[in-house]
């Protein structure tokens, strides 16, 4: 897609109103709630089904969340302006049904709606009442350490991504990702009467995890790890950090074959439902433009290179079920799971069918499947210049603007440039906006093009990007500078703030992260459900 630029005065976004929107959330059809406010903001206290779309990169991640231009989209902001603006860039990418939510989130909340805080609240929600339907048990961190320290037999898997168990994880954990779980379980677990414990960093990808191994059927007793690492640094225990351990996977055939009987029973008893290369290919072609179909696939890095599958998305299963928001900008989309086992794709889907998606997993041959991979919009590219060429424009009476993100350019930026993101391009001042040449510096070439969109409609300046940009001035030997206290935290709407440091040792804020997940039911409840649909 490529952005058109668009008059606003040949736009016409619908407005709605909080009681409109909840009826459209109640309602049937696909529906995409996009919250354009920058993740800081959002994280401070959004709507419940709302996916965060950042104005700052909306055009580049909008085609992946909603990859069908005629799906109905509702804008949300604070009520500032920004989702017009969305909506107006969107219209320029071809999306058709726009509207905003009149007042924005101010609005929902005097409408009397509840709001949440964080990110991946929906997923996170979904497994604090998996646990309170299912009574998933769990340890406390001073039993397991107890337990650690004598003769019992416990294996710990550790179920967040492999980065996340790099920098640090309870002593003796072994990596395992929630959606490899029931796969692996065989490798790493090699007698029924050891103690399983999972753990994460928190309460939620631990007891999907654990729950995920009960409901396959392990002969074992399964266990999450209450509070995770952060349960376990507030009982006063250290983490350990480091690599992670590489076994052979296919070592014994017996155990592949037991955690695909596993899931195959899984599959049958939650109705997740398999599908053939030929209706995934209808569903991508005769329904493309009133359906959308997102098809994930769950395989590694090195299984996706030796059998590429063109096109799919990657997606780990167990982050997916975490952060499906993260993917999925469409209610009541169609989702399809992809692996090579047969064991990755089902246990995932188990999970999906539960939050309240139509799932399936695709078997069987997938040689004639070719995917469209959906592409954000493409802004025109703005003329680039080399690090040493920028001096002589400054000279020149041109102004240097950072659009990195908020902590970074704390941390160093080129000396003397100014700190902005798109949304507040319009507080620029005026005598930087009616500079001869503004030099944008990005991380990422699009995020420049993106914020040159909106200022050449602000300013006549010549607007130029810095190519490689900050990395590359550093590396020239150019001028840096950094400033701890600049931009100062009242206008970092970039960074969520909420419970931030609860993994640098904060207890304070460990209790309060940990107390937000344990109310989530509750707050759910208030709001009137989270469209779960929980097998007994």
């Amino acid at each position: 897609m490529n952005i058109a630029s668009v008059p606003a005065a040949h736009i016409s976004t619908r407005l709605m109103d909080a009681s409109q929107l909840r009826a459209a959330l109640d309602g049937p059809g696909e529906l995409a709630l996009l919250d354009v406010r920058e993740e800081g903001t959002f994280g401070e206290g959004h709507l419940f089904f709302a996916v965060n779309a950042p104005y700052s990169r909306l055009e580049i991640s909008v085609g992946a969340l909603v990859p069908r231009t005629g799906a109905r989209i509702v804008l949300v902001d604070d009520g500032e302006g920004i989702a017009d603006l969305s909506a107006r860039r969107l219209a320029g990418l071809g999306y058709t049904d726009l509207a905003v939510l009149s007042g924005g989130v101010p609005a929902w909340k005097v409408a009397g709606h509840q709001l949440f805080k964080s990110v991946n609240s929906r997923s996170k929600a979904f497994a604090e009442v998996v646990e309170h339907a299912f009574h998933t048990p769990d340890i406390e961190a001073a039993e397991l350490h107890r337990l650690l320290h004598s003769d019992a037999d416990v294996v710990v898997l550790d179920s967040r991504t492999p980065e996340e168990f790099e920098r640090f994880h309870v002593p003796g954990a072994v990596s395992c990702p929630g959606g490899d779980l029931a796969l692996k379980f065989d490798t790493f677990v090699t007698s029924a009467d050891q103690l399983v414990v999972v753990s994460c960093a928190g309460r939620t990808r631990g007891i999907i995890g654990a729950q995920s191994l009960i409901d396959a059927g392990v002969p074992n007793r399964v266990v999450a790890l209450r509070g995770g690492t952060q349960g376990w640094r507030l009982a006063g225990l250290d983490l350990d950090a480091g690599g992670i351990d590489v076994f052979d996977f296919e070592s014994t055939s017996a155990a592949g074959a037991g955690a695909r009987a596993r899931a195959e029973a899984v599959r049958v008893r939650f109705g997740v439902r398999a599908v053939d290369q030929a209706q995934v290919a209808r569903w991508l072609t005769e329904e493309a433009a009133t359906r959308t179909t997102y098809v994930f696939d769950l395989r590694d890095r090195q299984e996706r290179e030796a059998a590429p599958l063109p096109g799919a998305i990657p997606a780990p299963g167990g982050q997916l079920v975490q952060a499906l928001d993260r993917w999925v900008g469409v209610q009541r989309s169609r989702i399809v799971l992809v692996d090579d086992d047969g064991v990755r794709a089902r246990m995932t889907a188990h999970w999906l069918i539960q939050l309240g998606e139509e799932v399936h997993v695709l078997d069987g041959p997938r040689d004639r499947l070719r995917f469209a991979r959906p592409d954000g919009g493409a802004a025109p590219r703005i003329e680039s210049v080399t690090p040493g060429a920028v001096a002589a424009l400054l000279a020149q009476g041109g102004r240097a603007l950072s659009l990195d993100a908020s902590a970074a350019y704390r941390a160093g930026h080129a000396a003397g440039a100014l700190w902005t993101i798109r949304p507040l391009l319009s507080g620029l001042p005026q005598e930087v906006l009616r500079a001869p040449i503004l030099v944008l510096f990005a991380a990422e070439p699009a995020v420049a093009d993106l914020a040159a969109l909106d200022l050449g409609e602000m300013s006549p300046a010549r607007i130029v990007a810095v190519e490689g940009g900050f990395a590359a001035w550093r590396d020239a030997g150019l001028p840096v500078e950094a400033t701890p206290d600049t931009p100062p935290d009242a206008e970092r709407i970039d960074y969520l703030f909420w419970a931030h440091d609860r993994h640098e040792g904060n207890a304070e804020a460990m209790r309060t992260y940990l107390g937000w997940e344990e109310q989530l039911p509750a707050q759910v409840v208030a709001e009137g459900g989270g469209g779960f649909r929980l097998v007994p």
